[in-house]
């Protein structure tokens, strides 16, 4: 199978792009407004040391003066090559705009994500960059985090079935998530229920048809392996839980 372009902003009315000097933003039409502000704000994140949320302290709240509260996640490198080079990537197509792409496509198909709302690229030499990627503001936590916190059982038992509901859907919508893990599975509030979104598609690649059991089982261990290295004793996630997640 070949995935389809990721690119599929470039061809989207509801997004609009700018640059100033050496940052390039692009936008859903409905922020468009406040391009000036939202380039100043993640300005200062990208200059600044502080530390985000989330496993790798990468995630931002923005909140605007029109009231609208966006999620900001600056681009940042994991494992060993991530303490030398850190949050720069090289490239003339850079990844937050490719997943923007991406992320656009796979929520046209159903799939539950994050609503994406645009990226913004810094270019600090030729080919070199920092990179955001920007959400609508989403409330909830991290299925780990929702699982150390919960001992409902049968509240649990919903949340990992709406979990598991989400990666069939991704799966029948022709997205594969090699990063699939606890922390990329969000637990948010629908009225008097939960459900489950897919967030964090840096990597994932989106292909036309379905994914075939290679790329599922591919997934699904990658899971597994999130879950033993969070919870080696089994005591948040027992064997249960992990037979509804694997499927």
């Amino acid at each position: 199978m070949r995935p389809p372009s990721q690119m599929k902003w470039l061809s989207d009315p509801n997004f609009s792009a700018f640059k100033v000097g050496r940052r390039e933003l692009v936008i859903h039409r409905e922020i468009a407004p406040h391009a000036a502000e939202i380039m100043q704000k993640l300005g200062e994140l990208g200059s600044a040391a502080q530390a985000g949320a989330g496993n790798r302290q990468s995630a931002f709240r923005l909140n605007l003066t029109s009231g609208l509260e966006l999620f900001a996640r600056r681009s940042r490198r994991g494992g060993m090559i991530g303490s030398i080079l850190s949050d720069v990537y090289a490239g003339m197509t850079p990844r937050p705009l490719i997943e923007l792409g991406l992320t656009v496509e796979a929520m046209r198909r159903g799939i539950p994500v994050a609503e994406p709302m645009g990226a913004m690229i810094e270019w600090i030499g030729p080919a070199l960059y920092r990179g955001f990627f920007l959400t609508r503001a989403v409330r909830g936590m991290t299925l780990w985090e929702f699982m150390k916190t919960d001992d409902d059982q049968i509240v649990r038992g919903h949340v990992l079935g709406q979990a598991r509901a989400a990666i069939d859907t991704m799966h029948n919508q022709g997205l594969f998530h090699p990063d699939l893990n606890l922390h990329n599975l969000l637990v948010t509030q629908a009225r008097e229920s939960f459900t489950v979104i897919i967030i964090d598609l840096d990597k994932a690649r989106l292909f036309e048809a379905p994914l075939p059991a290679a790329m599922r089982r591919a997934n699904a261990a990658r899971l597994m392996r999130s879950a033993r290295k969070l919870d080696p004793s089994g005591q948040f996630i027992d064997a249960a839980a992990l037979s509804i997640l694997r499927g």
